[in-house]
C-alpha cells in the first residue's frame, strides 16, 4: 500500500482512470492498527484497485471534503469521483472488508 503525504499527491491519485482504493487511518487508532493485521492478502486479492493510505491527521482538509468522519475507512475513485466508501463502523473485520468490495462494481 502506497502512502499519500500531500493534497496534491491524493488530487493526482484520484483522477487516474485506475481504480484506486484509498485507506484512511490514523498512528494513534487501535481499529486501524487491527485493519492492518489482515488487510495484506484482501489488497492481493482485490489487486485491480491500486491501494494508498491516508494519515486522516495529516490531511484533515481531505478526509472532511470526503466525508472521512471516522477511521478506518475505505473509499473507492475513479477519474476523480468517489465511487464507493466504507465507513468505520462497518469496516471491522475481513469479511466486511471483502463483502464491500465484492460489492462494488465498476
Amino acid at each position: 500500500m502506497k502512502k499519500i503525504t500531500t493534497a496534491e499527491q491524493f488530487n493526482e491519485v484520484i483522477t487516474n482512470p485506475e481504480q484506486s482504493l484509498i485507506k484512511f487511518d490514523a498512528s494513534w487508532c487501535p481499529d486501524c492498527r487491527r485493519m492492518d493485521m489482515f488487510i495484506g492478502p484482501i489488497e492481493e486479492k482485490y489487486s485491480q484497485f491500486t491501494w494508498y493510505e491516508v494519515d486522516r491527521d495529516a490531511l484533515p482538509e481531505i478526509a472532511d471534503k470526503y466525508e472521512v468522519m471516522g477511521i478506518p475507512s475505505l473509499l473507492v475513485f475513479k477519474d476523480g469521483e468517489k465511487k464507493a466508501h466504507l465507513h468505520s463502523a462497518s469496516a471491522k473485520t475481513p469479511d466486511q472488508v471483502t463483502t464491500f468490495l465484492d460489492s462494488y462494481h465498476a
